[in-house]
């Protein structure tokens, strides 16, 4: 007899039988019933033809079917319900069809099985990849909006912070300018500096909080402008001389290949990515320990190394340094002062600089071999910057375009004779 007489023979008990263990319920298994008769249909078709794929419409339709919470749980809906049906199919033909007919039976149907359940299998696969692809596209979209919020709550908080701190600087100036000279060491004089000193600290955080708002919205705008790097690693150490004194450390600046070398860029914005890394070695070294910058020239770039003999930063931190607020360890456990060992702060300084040099067209790293309080194995920041021979904006090229051409050597003796800039103020770099 034909497999397809035979299989039509069998069609009626073999969709009962199934709908019965399958579904529950009059209502349901009338409409499995139908679900039954299309696959059965298929399967003979498929059987004809020696083609399996007649089956797919009717698979596809089947997984595309799934709840959201059966993808949510990455259930496998579809394999139990193929595994009953060739379960049930072996009762059948084995109830019904000679032991002859029901091998020649079973050698046709299983590799359509088969079929099915891999095809099955890789549909649902695909569809728990788009479920965690959208899920994760969604929490893509949660956290850029969460981050854009926070970079305009910083943006707004800290001018709105700016007036009254202006309003407090002022009347403490006037309420010092009250006391007569001879009172300028009186316990109310105190107290107003203290003030004073208070307000200043603020005003430095406030002014990190707009640098970063401006870094997150692409606005930093940069005035470029010849830069020794030379001149500004000196000042640098300069401001920072008493802390190093205070912390018994040693704040070493080597001279390299292109230390002395003319390239354009922003003065005040590179000292401060400069003094942001300098404070934040000094930061994290024990008293007593040693901060070296040295570096290289390199084709096109200068590389300046800081290399400390800190703390340390465990490899899991390395990039999370250079995020807003990316503070490692317990912030309980640091104190307040800004150069204190561990010291306090908001986590702007090394973002703002990652910020700085990046709009230089450069880049910064770091490298440590991990974070250990006792052995200090320290760490090692690495500021790649380009060397530009020629301004990006027109007219200070053609204004610096004589300076450029000038030798090195005439360009060093230009700079001996300038007027050497006031401790702790880089604009005076501008010149």
């Amino acid at each position: 007899m034909q497999i397809i007489e035979l299989l039509v023979k069998i069609r009626q008990v073999w969709i009962d039988r199934i709908s019965h263990r399958l579904a529950r319920g009059e209502g349901v298994r009338e409409s499995f019933i139908h679900e039954l008769s299309q696959f059965y249909d298929l399967l003979q078709q498929a059987i004809v033809t020696g083609d399996p794929a007649w089956l797919d419409p009717l698979l596809d339709a089947w997984v595309d079917a799934r709840t959201k919470s059966e993808l949510e749980k990455q259930e496998t809906s579809l394999s139990p319900i193929l595994n009953q049906i060739v379960l049930t199919t072996y009762e059948v033909v084995s109830e019904n069809i000679a032991e002859k007919d029901a091998l020649e039976i079973f050698g046709a149907v299983l590799p359509v099985y088969v079929y099915a359940l891999d095809r099955t299998a890789q549909r649902e696969a695909q569809l728990h990849i788009e479920h965690i692809s959208n899920e994760l596209d969604n929490v893509r979209l949660t956290l850029e909006r969460l981050d854009k919020s926070k970079s305009d709550f910083i943006a707004v908080a800290a001018h709105e912070l700016k007036t009254p701190l202006t309003l407090i600087e002022g009347y403490s100036t006037m309420l010092r300018d009250q006391f007569p000279i001879i009172d300028q060491s009186s316990q109310s004089i105190i107290l107003i500096s203290g003030i004073k000193n208070g307000t200043r600290r603020l005003r430095e955080i406030i002014d990190d909080m707009i640098d970063v708002s401006l870094i997150d919205n692409d606005m930093m705008s940069l005035n470029f402008q010849p830069v020794w790097i030379n001149q500004l690693l000196t000042l640098a150490e300069q401001e920072l001389t008493e802390t190093v004194n205070t912390r018994s450390q040693t704040l070493e600046i080597n001279s390299f290949p292109g230390y002395d070398e003319m390239t354009f860029g922003d003065p005040e914005r590179l000292y401060q990515g400069l003094k942001n890394i300098l404070t934040n070695a000094i930061k994290y070294t024990p008293d007593g320990g040693t901060i070296t910058v040295d570096g290289r020239k390199l084709p096109g770039f200068i590389e300046i190394t800081v290399k400390d003999t800190g703390i340390g930063i465990d490899v899991a931190d390395l990039e999370r340094i250079f995020e807003k607020f990316g503070r490692i360890g317990d912030a309980s456990l640091h104190s307040s002062g800004k150069t204190k060992f561990k010291g306090g702060g908001p986590g702007l300084g090394l973002p703002i600089t990652k910020g700085i040099i990046d709009a230089h067209g450069g880049a910064i790293w770091v490298e440590s071999d991990g974070y250990d309080e006792i052995t200090c194995p320290g760490s090692t920041f690495h500021v790649l910057l380009p060397i530009i021979k020629e301004s990006p904006d027109f007219r200070t090229a053609k204004l610096f375009r004589p300076l450029a051409n000038l030798p090195k050597e005439e360009n060093n003796d230009e700079l001996i004779s300038e007027e050497q800039p006031e401790k702790g103020n880089p604009t005076d770099l501008d010149a």
